[in-house]
């Protein structure tokens, strides 16, 4: 078994709005006994943006949105080439 820690989603925001609320990295780190290391891939993942239509998103639910666009954009084209065969083999 590795010496890793595993944190639910859950616990990692609470302890990024922690960090967001005033409280310093190595306060959290210390109280809670995590690394600086993780608490800061957390803090990239989990930190909140505000868009234009005053919605809020954290960075990881952005790139889980860019991902699931990635796979619709190649499931498209894949649409396209078939579509386009058919087309040609129907004439």
């Amino acid at each position: 078994m590795s010496g890793f820690k595993r944190y639910d989603e859950e616990f990692k925001q609470s302890l990024v709005n922690l960090y967001q609320t005033g409280k310093t990295q190595a306060e959290l780190c210390k109280d809670y006994g995590v690394s600086q290391t993780a608490f800061s891939k957390w803090i990239k993942q989990f930190s909140q943006v505000k868009l234009e239509d005053n919605t809020v998103m954290t960075a990881k639910q952005i790139q889980e949105l860019q991902k699931r666009n990635a796979q619709l954009e190649e499931e498209n084209l894949i649409l396209k080439k078939a579509s386009a065969i058919f087309m040609q083999n129907s004439k």
